[in-house]
């Protein structure tokens, strides 16, 4: 989950009107529901103008664009999930791309971003009791890499900061090789990426 990139995969080999033929009430709901969330997305910061507009104008291209058989690339939802105490992030150290990273993942046909958010934090953190904040904090745009026989392809993220419990127990699931704790101050001690620390930026940062 790394910074905006241009890509050329965009429409390259995706048949939309196909695609839209196939589309049921609920998907088309679904991925109305998921554009009006980020439309919602309110900032001053012209990158990320630019990366809501691009997400915009692919949901707009491509009626299949909450699942992973839209092969050009999808939407996905993730979050830092902060201690109690609001003193910590907690980031995985992704097992596929050997990354730290915030949680999160593809959202499946869920059109409730916060939602599929929080499910996927739940799912990686093993925190059952998580609180997400249903407000857009960030959107990133950044290429995945081909691995077996899935080709390089967009991942459009959207994404949040979500609260864990009081004295919350992590339990790593088998995406991640590490799942640690992380203080703002210690982001120099592991290899984080720009988004990484806008995420911490918007739950540490003075204007918080």
């Amino acid at each position: 989950m790394n910074d905006q990139s241009a890509s050329s995969s965009e429409g390259s080999s995706h048949d939309p009107e196909e695609a839209a033929r196939g589309q049921s009430e609920r998907e088309r709901c679904e991925l109305a529901r998921s554009r009006d969330t980020v439309a919602s997305y309110s900032t001053d910061d012209l990158v990320q103008i630019a990366g809501r507009e691009r997400i915009l104008n692919f949901i707009d291209s491509n009626p299949d664009a909450l699942y992973r058989t839209c092969r050009d690339g999808h939407l996905t939802a993730s979050g830092l999930v902060i201690d109690r105490a609001g003193e910590r992030g907690l980031l995985t150290l992704h097992r596929k791309l050997e990354r730290w990273l915030q949680l999160g993942g593809h959202v499946d046909g869920d059109g409730d971003l916060a939602t599929a958010a929080l499910r996927e934090a739940i799912e990686e953190s093993g925190i059952d009791s998580l609180e997400v904040d249903p407000r857009v904090v960030d959107v990133d745009v950044h290429s995945i890499p081909a691995h077996g026989d899935e080709p390089e392809h967009l991942h459009l993220d959207v994404r949040f900061l979500l609260r864990a419990p009081e004295g919350a127990r992590i339990d790593a699931s088998s995406e991640s090789i590490e799942l640690r704790w992380v203080a703002p101050h210690e982001l120099d001690e592991i290899e984080v990426d720009q988004s990484v620390r806008r995420l911490f930026d918007l739950a540490f940062g003075p204007n918080r």
